[in-house]
């Protein structure tokens, strides 16, 4: 009798392990990160976009870090809707510098809430998918450098899904939280005038020594974080692959 019940349990225990695993097999190291309950993490959910001439990437400027250039794109949103979720899984925005941060994809989770974060992500109910992000991230982020003239035909554009990336956990210099970020990333698709004559005059205003607002940099400048005097963001690693090799720089509060 004994024995039977030991043997109902330890097929129920392996069962539920089994179920939790194919639940988030996606994302196994996130696991990994819940098994420590009474951390916090830091994360935080993105779109980028990818438009290159041969081995030259475009990357913009950070307002929030001088001196530095990252892709186009930013963090996803969620909507009013998403908030009774959010609070149960104990979602916590980060401090905002702006406004515009409003309501970000972007903040600290309690570690055993991550899979069920995660899960809620692919669900893609209550927020932004990650192409609404990119449009309306492309058209503040070229307002913010000076071109609103390019943001005219964004609602006719499309993208093509280049990777998706999970990255971390990573220790986060000086802090006593670790990092978890969801990235997903895009190339412009050119089949329309539209799509090439943005991008012509991306290229264009970023080969332009006396317009800051955009560059050109090579994967050389990305791997090594450096083109001319200014800092290459290390997210814009994955625009040539899905790993990164250098920490963030802190951003202006």
């Amino acid at each position: 009798m004994l024995e039977a019940i030991w043997t109902g349990l330890l097929v129920a225990l392996l069962s539920w392990l089994a179920a939790t695993l194919w639940r988030n097999r996606r994302r196994l190291s996130l696991l990994a990160v819940a098994l420590r309950p009474r951390r916090e993490v830091r994360v935080s959910v993105a779109s980028l976009l990818r438009i290159q001439d041969d081995d030259r990437h475009l990357l913009v400027h950070s307002p929030y870090r001088p001196d530095s250039y990252g892709p186009l794109g930013g963090v996803l949103k969620y909507h009013p809707t998403a908030r009774p979720d959010l609070d149960r899984l104990g979602f916590r925005e980060d401090g905002r510098v702006d406004q515009r941060m409003r309501s970000d994809l972007r903040g600290f989770l309690p570690a055993r809430a991550l899979p069920r974060f995660a899960r809620w992500l692919d669900a893609e109910r209550d927020r932004e998918t990650a192409l609404e992000a990119m449009r309306r991230e492309l058209a503040e982020e070229l307002t913010e450098i000076g071109h609103p003239e390019l943001t005219t035909d964004i609602a006719h554009l499309r993208f093509a899904h280049v990777r998706h990336v999970l990255e971390g956990p990573l220790k986060v210099p000086g802090r006593a939280f670790r990092q978890i970020r969801f990235f997903d990333v895009f190339d412009l698709h050119l089949d329309t005038p539209e799509a090439t004559a943005l991008r012509d005059a991306l290229l264009t205003l970023a080969a332009d020594p006396d317009d800051a607002g955009a560059v050109l940099v090579t994967s050389d400048d990305i791997l090594h974080g450096r083109h001319d005097r200014f800092y290459v963001g290390p997210h814009a690693a994955y625009l040539i692959g899905p790993h990164r090799l250098r920490a963030d720089l802190p951003p202006l509060r």
